[in-house]
């Protein structure tokens, strides 16, 4: 476009074939590291460490209704856990209706979910095929360092830090003793 060969002369930049023109199966376009797409379950080391313990506060704070869990239970309905914290069973979300807003990454109090930026995701089949399951939703706390290496490092403070607190707390100290009558303390009006 002539305004915007106009504004790369202006502006010193070097010309090329185009302004935001992308040869598309040869070149992929590359993604600013804030760029968001859909959301995926972190897990730390194995799938098996999940972050997530199925507290369902995403599936209640999502605007669209597009999150589906369920805990993993056993037959006296007690939630079953693994490295010591519940998991679950179901996580499923429906990306034809998900709209990107990262509510579900904002309200995680265990920074399970984030959002990935793999942005290549057709298909032929509309119903099934945009239902990401649990199994599909994985991905390991390395590949978000990668992808958002600035929103990962807060994050792994914020873990670290977590970590850090001691497990233990001590017990409130008792209640100072009430006055005996006559000692000459009042204590009422």
């Amino acid at each position: 476009y002539p305004a915007g060969r106009w504004l790369l002369r202006a502006l010193r930049l070097p010309m090329g074939d185009g302004l935001v023109t992308v040869q598309y199966p040869d070149e992929k376009q590359q993604h600013a590291e804030r760029f968001r797409y859909f959301p995926f379950l972190v897990y730390d080391g194995t799938p098996e460490n999940l972050r997530c313990v199925a507290c369902k506060i995403c599936e209640q704070e999502c605007p669209p209704k597009c999150i589906f869990i369920e805990p993993a239970r056993d037959e006296q309905g007690r939630p079953f856990k693994a490295y010591g914290r519940p998991y679950p069973k179901t996580f499923d979300i429906d990306t034809s209706i998900c709209m990107s807003c990262r509510i579900c990454v904002d309200v995680c109090p265990f920074d399970a979910i984030e959002m990935d930026n793999q942005d290549e995701l057709s298909g032929y089949d509309r119903a099934e095929g945009m239902l990401f399951r649990k199994d599909k939703l994985l991905k390991s706390a390395d590949y978000f360092r990668e992808i958002h290496p600035t929103e990962a490092a807060v994050v792994d403070q914020r873990l670290a830090a977590k970590a850090k607190k001691p497990a233990s707390v001590e017990p409130p100290t008792a209640p100072p003793a009430a006055s005996a009558p006559g000692t000459g303390a009042s204590t009422g009006p």
